[in-house]
């Protein structure tokens, strides 16, 4: 189809007009005007823009500049009906077909397509696969976005085979920009996806910042089940109003956890691969809708989760990758208020980890990530620092809000508690793994440690001083260290290095950072919890979540949390005034703007003077 020609200034007063109308924002974030301005010119684009760094606004924008409808590729229909109703609810004419809906309700939407009324078709690569040939290349199509674009590289965090076939787009449709965006893509991946696209010559590449410092970065060696339950019970019971997701690496783990958290009487979902479709959506609808407080997941959950007012997530265990790891965190804070990503993790992770990594069809490639994964979850510098350095974006100071920057970790000489356990290995035979080796250490009864012989050996009890979590976090140093080996081929059987029988009678410091301390148990919760109820924003969380339960739309599509503190701050008093609040849309001004001011007013008169 003809694009119209429009000069450099012609295109940005066009994009902030829009921006503004349907968006309700009067700038853009960085590099989002010159990705729109390089497709308004018909060039191919790779966009690395980390995830809330505003991605769909860099194809909707010129989708609804352009003639025609654009496409977009996204690997879930959950997705793709998240997208379409936050478009709808801005006033912008979106829809998707999916094999969830009836063959006369996907073919009244592409003829709706075809009369140029709708501006952004949502589609699965599958059934795009199957609709391109038919297709005619008279169609009009304004451009085509391919959302998760990692997927479609070999190296990506989560390959899939069937987005290596989007390269046949180029052959149906030459003349017509591709942009492909992803928030995760290292150097060898960015160049796979341009390879396998083809694009043109003269494509752009944007890399944005990978830097989300409102996300506060904290890594906690394995406190133990039950501090760890009762420190993402601390977090549910602080943010009442918010969600949150916790991360478990299998089916078994999600389920436990969810659980725990039910016992406490938190609103939980569980959500991973063996459970029924209707299950998942439920789970994921009432996430969405705000009616949990906290998902409890395998990595199967959160691709393109467009929700604002995620808090805080809790990686259970330690990802296979800064790729995933990055990710998963990113769904957090999407809206640029302060929100908290935390992982614990273990020697037993690790250990699960690397079998799966030697296992998979890219074992080199895949152990490497591991490796840069553990390093990340060990380092004593400055871990945004790290992560940043992982996505070649070096970051010159330390951020000064991480937990290694914050409080910086203790150390001291561990020499006996180790010349201990190396000792308990040797008196076993070097036959026992982590569990077995502590419980010999604290003087367990458990029964096979006694039908073994071991509660007879020299060192049984030796240390009984220290807790399970305290002597877990000691042997996990000692294979960092590199003073003990794991056998995976004995069944994980802890063996001592060289290193570590030169220890056993040697006087040389060996400095470990002490295990943390900070994951104190939660008291069961009171009937009443201590948080205040009663601001101004609160009382404002509660007209949205009626207006999004009266709507059946999620709560964050009504306003984000940060448009909201911003009313609540500002307190406008009419419609123009409400219509200037950064993140307020026209057609949202005109629906909600006589509810809020009305409400701002009702909570003016019972408290007074605040």
């Amino acid at each position: 189809m003809v694009r119209k020609t429009l000069s450099d200034e012609q295109i940005s007063a066009e994009a902030h007009r829009l921006l503004k109308q349907f968006y309700g924002y009067s700038s853009f974030r960085p590099l989002q005007l010159d990705i729109i301005t390089a497709v308004a010119h018909g060039k191919d684009a790779l966009v690395l823009m980390p995830t809330g760094g505003g991605k769909s606004v860099c194809y909707q924008i010129p989708a609804i500049m352009n003639e025609g409808c654009a496409i977009v590729v996204s690997p879930l229909i959950a997705l793709m009906q998240d997208q379409v109703d936050g478009l709808i609810a801005n006033g912008i004419p979106a829809a998707s077909i999916n094999s969830l809906q009836s063959d006369s309700d996907n073919r009244a939407i592409m003829e709706q397509v075809f009369a140029e009324r709708i501006k952004l078709l949502y589609i699965s690569p599958e059934r795009l696969l199957t609709e391109l040939p038919r297709w005619s290349q008279s169609m009009p199509i304004s451009m085509i976005a391919i959302d998760e674009a990692h997927c479609i590289s070999q190296w990506g965090h989560d390959f899939r085979p069937e987005y290596t076939k989007l390269c046949c787009i180029k052959e149906y449709f030459p003349n017509i920009p591709v942009m492909a965006l992803t928030a995760t893509a290292d150097k060898i991946t960015r160049s796979d996806i341009v390879n396998q696209l083809r694009f043109g010559e003269d494509a752009k590449l944007f890399v944005s910042t990978f830097d989300r410092p409102n996300i506060q970065l904290q890594v906690m060696p394995d406190p133990g089940k039950a501090q760890r339950i009762s420190t993402i019970s601390r977090l549910i019971a602080t943010h009442p109003n918010d969600t949150g997701i916790v991360y478990c690496m299998t089916r078994k783990g999600v389920e436990a956890m969810h659980s725990e958290l039910q016992k406490r009487g938190f609103k939980s979902a569980a959500y991973h691969a063996a459970l029924s479709t209707e299950t998942r959506h439920r789970s994921q609808r009432d996430f969405i809708n705000g009616e949990i407080q906290v998902i409890c997941a395998t990595v199967a959950f959160g691709m393109g989760i467009d929700k604002s007012n995620i808090r805080w997530v809790v990686h259970n265990n330690m990802p296979s990758s800064i790729e995933h790891y990055y990710q998963e965190i990113g769904r957090a804070g999407r809206d640029g208020m302060p929100a908290l990503a935390l992982m614990f993790y273990s020697v037993g992770d690790i250990i699960t980890l690397r079998k799966f990594a030697t296992e998979s069809g890219q074992a080199d490639i895949n152990l490497a990530k591991l490796q840069r994964m553990k390093e990340y979850a060990e380092s004593s510098v400055c871990r945004r620092r790290v992560l940043l350095s992982y996505f070649s974006e070096p970051l010159e100071h330390d951020c000064l809000s991480c937990d290694v920057c914050s409080s910086p970790p203790q150390r001291y000489n561990a020499l006996i508690p180790v010349q201990k356990a190396l000792s308990a290995m040797l008196r076993t035979n070097e036959q026992v793994g982590v569990s077995m080796l502590v419980d010999i250490l604290r003087g367990s009864q458990r029964g096979d440690l006694v039908a073994q012989g071991f509660h007879k050996i020299r060192t049984y009890g030796a240390g009984a001083d220290l807790s399970v979590a305290q002597w877990q976090h000691i042997v996990l140093q000692m294979v960092q260290l590199g003073i003990v080996d794991i056998a995976y081929d004995q069944g994980r059987r802890l063996k001592v290095t060289p290193y570590g029988m030169s220890l056993l009678k040697s006087n040389v410091p060996v400095m470990m950072t002490m295990a943390a301390t900070n994951a104190t148990p939660v008291r069961k919760r009171a009937s009443k919890p201590a948080y205040k109820n009663d601001s101004l924003l609160d009382h404002l969380k509660k007209v949205r979540l009626n207006l999004a339960r009266a709507n059946s739309l999620p709560a964050y599509l009504i306003f984000s949390d940060r448009t909201l503190s911003i009313i609540a701050s500002d307190r406008p008093r009419s419609y123009n005034q409400f219509l200037a609040v950064d993140g307020v849309a026209r057609r949202k001004a005109t629906m909600y703007s006589e509810i809020f001011i009305s409400a701002i007013a009702e909570w003016e008169k019972t408290h007074p003077g605040e």
